[in-house]
């Protein structure tokens, strides 16, 4: 009995050791010295999105780096979307098995917060003399405090504290089929507004007596599909000064101005004049058959975009050639225009040793250089995340020679890029927050649900979106967001991942047997004394 009892014990020991990578963490502080006769091996995570030019620049980065600090070795995962790095780490973070340094979002590195010294909060790092940005005993070309674009720096501050630095940046675009919109009779103007977008849309749906689209001579044509539902709503919202969300977490999100808009685009999506990515397929596929006029993707996606994109991902025969023009995203005001502010950023994970976070910080500075951070810009039409880059000689004549190909300087790329650039006083960036991934999620998922439901011959009136707000509240457990919890600092982690069920559910397997034995053990002593 004893030694069943103690085995049990040692089971429960091992379990709680195991949950929590054998200690707790507490906090960073950083070392005096890096010592740099030690063998570090680090793992980073990155999304190339199957770009293979990205992928090798990871490589070319990580090699330079560990020239520097050869006791330093990266083992590199590459992913090809951003959520499914986020499961990753949500699922790693039970078994402290977190990369070392990750590529990925403010809204994801806010959940994983949740967990006790997860993240390395950057402020220490940053401001530290010998191994901050631009430290005396940081052996490559740093970049400065000052020298990041403040209004990117910014995305990475949560609750008041730094945890992640900007990677690239990109906003969202509307790529335009120039020919069709001047077939049907329209000039684009020099600000895009949602009414101008709907309204030649609605006009593109005339068909001939074939049957077939007038502007295309094709069966098929949907004129306007948004590829991030989540930020059209989102945007609308801040430009028409609605409510989303607060830096506390409270849901503003379901309110009148959504419920407008979502009644708005009903009649448009019932006849198939606006679609989504979700529901459709990629917006520059259609674009570039000559079944799209409109199409809204990020910055960043400009490569796959028009008839001459580097990228194409149809096939030859089903090309059609235009002139593509690249404006901001539909406006409600045209004169104070808003555009979302979106891009990666790295964050560094806590480890027992001070030593492995340290060289993981190096490295995350590394990725700021500006050898990295022009040559990724270049692959697309993302943005460099500072100053250094942006000003330096390279950049600007990269910037200068658009158009002299179709590939290296693909016009549309660099269009894009250059709308970013122009416009960074005009980008916004939503709060983050524990749950501010979920809210992301549902505000997309409202305008997909009235797109289908309208669809369907479902009616979509008032009762409806009340009916909708409810169902996506209970969907992403959003009631779970109240501003009480916020304020208090109660944090939701969402649904626990698999091993933590099994986790605690041989936990209360072992308390079981444990108190049936020592109730069992206490009856038998009484029993056999009364005999």
């Amino acid at each position: 009995m004893k030694k069943l009892c103690l085995f049990l014990t040692f089971v429960l020991v091992f379990s709680l050791t195991s949950c929590h990578g054998g200690g707790k963490l507490v906090g960073f502080d950083v070392p005096s010295e890096f010592d740099e006769s030690k063998e570090v091996e680090l793992t980073f995570w990155a999304k190339n999105d199957t770009n293979i030019t990205q992928a090798n620049i990871y490589r070319k980065a990580i090699e330079d780096f560990c020239k520097i600090y050869p006791n330093i070795k990266i083992n590199l995962r590459l992913y090809t979307n951003y959520n499914d790095i986020y499961n990753d780490v949500i699922t790693n973070i039970a078994t402290s098995t977190t990369p070392d340094v990750c590529i990925t979002y403010p809204d994801h590195i806010a959940t994983y917060l949740s967990g006790e010294n997860v993240v390395v909060p950057l402020d220490e790092l940053m401001a530290d003399e010998k191994y901050g940005l631009g430290g005396t005993e940081v052996k490559f070309d740093s970049v400065k405090n000052g020298e990041i674009i403040d209004k990117f720096l910014k995305e990475g501050k949560i609750n008041g504290t730094q945890y992640a630095l900007p990677f690239m940046r990109s906003t969202e675009a509307c790529y335009i089929n120039k020919d069709y919109v001047e077939k049907l009779g329209y000039t684009i103007p020099e600000v895009l507004t949602w009414d101008f977008v709907f309204e030649v849309s609605e006009a593109a749906m005339a068909k001939d007596e074939n049957g077939n689209f007038a502007v295309n001579g094709q069966k098929v044509l949907i004129p306007f599909i948004y590829k991030s539902t989540d930020n059209m709503m989102i945007q609308i919202l801040n430009q028409k000064k609605a409510g989303y969300s607060t830096d506390k977490g409270e849901i503003l999100l379901f309110n009148d101005t959504a419920k407008e808009l979502l009644l708005n685009i009903a009649p448009y999506a019932k006849a198939k004049s606006f679609s989504t990515f979700k529901i459709t397929g990629y917006p520059a596929n259609y674009l570039n058959a000559g079944q799209c006029i409109f199409a809204v993707d990020s910055t960043a996606g400009a490569t796959w975009m028009g008839s001459n994109a580097p990228l194409i991902d149809i096939a030859e025969d089903q090309l059609v050639k235009f002139d593509t023009v690249v404006k901001p995203i539909p406006q409600y005001d045209t004169e104070n225009p808003t555009m979302i502010s979106q891009g990666p950023s790295v964050c560094v994970f806590n480890k027992e040793d001070p030593d492995r976070v340290l060289a993981s910080w190096l490295f995350t500075q590394f990725l700021l250089t500006n050898d990295v951070q022009i040559a990724y810009s270049q692959t697309e039409g993302y943005v460099p995340v500072t100053s250094k880059a942006q000003s330096s000689d390279e950049y600007k004549d990269y910037l200068s020679r658009s158009g002299e190909d179709n590939d290296f300087y693909y016009n549309v790329k660099l269009d894009a890029t250059k709308l970013l650039l122009d416009n960074t006083d005009k980008t916004f960036v939503t709060p983050v927050f524990n749950g501010s991934a979920s809210l992301r999620n549902a505000a997309g998922q409202l305008i997909e649900d009235v797109t289908k439901s309208v669809r369907r011959g479902q009616t979509v009136d008032e009762t409806y979106i009340d009916n909708l707000y409810k169902e996506m509240t209970s969907l992403y457990r959003l009631d779970n967001l109240s501003p009480t919890n916020a304020k208090e600092g109660k944090k939701d982690l969402g649904e626990l991942p698999k091993e933590s069920k099994i986790l605690i559910a041989s936990l209360i397997s072992v308390w079981t047997v444990l108190v049936f034995f020592s109730v069992y053990s206490a009856f038998k002593k009484k029993k056999d004394l009364t005999k």
